[in-house]
């Protein structure tokens, strides 16, 4: 009877239980589902409608937070005006009455550490925007932003989590994703056109702007909890060593003459960090071999930017042609020699005409490696990273008698050396004789020293074998190229199948290599190379 009564009993008792678990997993899907609509209702609403539901001491005007951004956005707006304009500031900024819509969230995973965000975010608003700009010459023009339409991403770090209330220390935001950003510029009562350059100045200045005050690694940090968060702001992580090498195949400019290029690289585009070499006047195919040197906040989003200019005197310069290369593709401590093909427009990839190339030598190295320096900022010499590397295998470094104070003694990298070429063999080359066959021979130069080498001359083929060996005595490596030409041997002359232009970074750093080479200015045809340094000195006192 006993356990009749117990049984039953049991019965009711996991009867209950298992409806009100039912009734408690609907209610918390009726309450998530709710909450949704919320969300939902909330990315709809407008001005007038956030208006009614907060009183009006608890709501942010528009006009304040109007004023709190044309005061932070102005000082960018200098930072980044062009160099034709005096002055370039707001005479008059209102948000608008139409709020952003959000129209995607995610959670990445972050390790446990913190916990990030990532809001799409789409804003096509009714802004009042006038910037009131002047020239150099005293001409004030005010000019209107008109629609605006942009689509981004956005990301919220919550970081570090924590157990007092909310449950994070501080957040971050930051425009992880600039998808869109259109807008026009109209001058108030007048033609923006009629100033040459001016809507492209203007235009460029507010992009770049838009790019660098808030666009990823960038990111803004607001405190919610007393604590130090210096860790969470961007930081330099790594220096990124550039070669620019040359281009080639250039788009001619120039309706008499040829483009007379130059290159502006940057990864970031702050004025004090973008960087631009030398103009090779009336050539398509210039050679610049100039160092530049880039800080490094982020090296899994980063990317530089090469973009190459036709020089018009007095007047603004004419874009050739642009490209860029992700800094994920680089491996840290090793030498990544690249040719990029040149487009009209970074963001739109449906550029197919030929514009030609630029090729660039990459060398990354992050900070804390065993090749790295402790603090490259702190030095006041001139020299670049690979340099430094180069330097401290042999740096003398020495120490005061007492052994209390150490001292590191400055010297200028002077890397020489011996550098052995064999020419080993060329593969497909084209024909210049009437017979379809070819002489060849190889002319081998060092740009500084100007010290030239020839092959002997291998008659009747395409695919010549030379396996002849050079050496030559280089006093400055690190700045040095070899230039090989292929030449077609004439009994009245000679005539010229291609180039390969080679710097002496990868043969310092690996010592020797092989490597097949494509020829410029070519059909087609290769040149198989190897190479070896031999090397006498990398420093002397300065």
């Amino acid at each position: 009877m006993a356990f009749l009564i117990g049984l039953v009993v049991g019965i009711f008792v996991g009867l209950a239980i298992i409806v009100g678990f039912v009734r408690c997993e609907n209610a918390r899907s009726k309450l998530r589902s709710d909450l949704a609509a919320t969300i939902a209702s909330f990315a709809r609403m407008t001005v007038e409608d956030s208006r009614k539901l907060l009183p009006p001491q608890y709501y942010p005007s528009w006009l304040a937070a109007s004023e709190l951004i044309k005061a932070s956005v102005e000082p960018i707006l200098e930072q980044y005006r062009p160099m034709i304009l005096a002055s370039l500031k707001f005479s008059k900024f209102t948000l608008g009455t139409v709020a952003p819509q959000f129209t995607g969230v995610s959670i990445i995973e972050d390790g446990g550490s913190g916990v990030t965000m990532e809001l799409e975010m789409q804003w096509d608003g009714n802004p009042s925007i006038i910037l009131d700009i002047k020239t150099l010459i005293g001409v004030s023009l005010p000019v209107q932003v008109k629609n605006i339409g942009f689509t981004g991403v956005f990301r919220l770090i919550f970081k570090p989590l924590v157990e007092e209330f909310p449950g994070f220390g501080a957040v971050c935001y930051s425009l992880r994703q600039k998808k869109k950003l259109d807008f026009t510029l109209k001058v108030v009562g007048g033609d923006i056109s009629a100033i040459p350059g001016l809507y492209d100045a203007i235009e460029g200045s507010i992009r770049d702007a838009v790019e660098d005050s808030i666009t990823w690694p960038v990111r803004k940090v607001v405190p919610i909890l007393p604590g130090d968060y210096s860790d969470l702001e961007l930081k330099p992580v790594g220096i990124l060593e550039v070669k620019l090498v040359q281009a080639k195949e250039l788009t001619n400019k120039d309706v008499i003459g040829k483009s007379d290029p130059y290159a502006v690289l940057y990864i970031r585009p702050l004025r004090d960090r973008m960087k631009t070499s030398k103009t090779i006047n009336n050539d398509l195919n210039p050679i610049w071999n100039e160092h530049f040197e880039f800080i490094v906040e982020d090296q899994s989003t980063q990317h530089l930017v090469v973009k190459v200019y036709d020089d018009e005197g007095l007047q603004a310069s004419e874009l050739i042609g642009c490209a860029q290369i992700q800094l994920s593709e680089l491996q840290p401590g090793k030498v990544k020699d690249v040719w990029l093909k040149l487009v009209k427009d970074l963001e739109i990839q449906r550029d197919n005409k030929n514009r030609g190339q630029v090729h660039l030598e990459l060398l990354y190295y992050p900070f804390g490696t065993e090749n790295a320096f402790a603090n490259p900022f702190a030095r006041n010499d001139p020299l670049t990273s690979l340099e430094r590397v180069l330097k401290s295998a042999t740096n003398g470094i020495e120490g005061t008698e007492n052994g209390n104070a150490i001292t590191q003694r400055r010297k200028e990298v002077i890397v020489r050396g011996v550098l052995s070429v064999t020419v080993v063999s060329a593969e497909d080359l084209p024909a210049t004789d009437l017979l379809g066959k070819s002489d060849p021979f190889v002319v081998l130069t060092m740009k500084k020293s100007e010290t030239k080498c020839k092959t002997r001359v291998v008659n009747n083929t395409l695919n010549p074998v030379w396996n002849q060996t050079f050496d030559f005595v280089v006093e400055d490596g690190l700045h040095d190229m070899l230039m090989v030409e292929i030449w077609d041997h004439d009994t009245f002359g000679k005539d010229y199948m291609g180039r390969c232009i080679l710097t002496l970074t990868r043969v310092i750093l690996e010592k020797e290599y092989e490597d097949r080479f494509e020829l410029d200015g070519a059909k087609s045809g290769y040149l198989n190379l190897s190479l070896k340094w031999l090397p006498q000195s990398i420093y002397r006192d300065s």
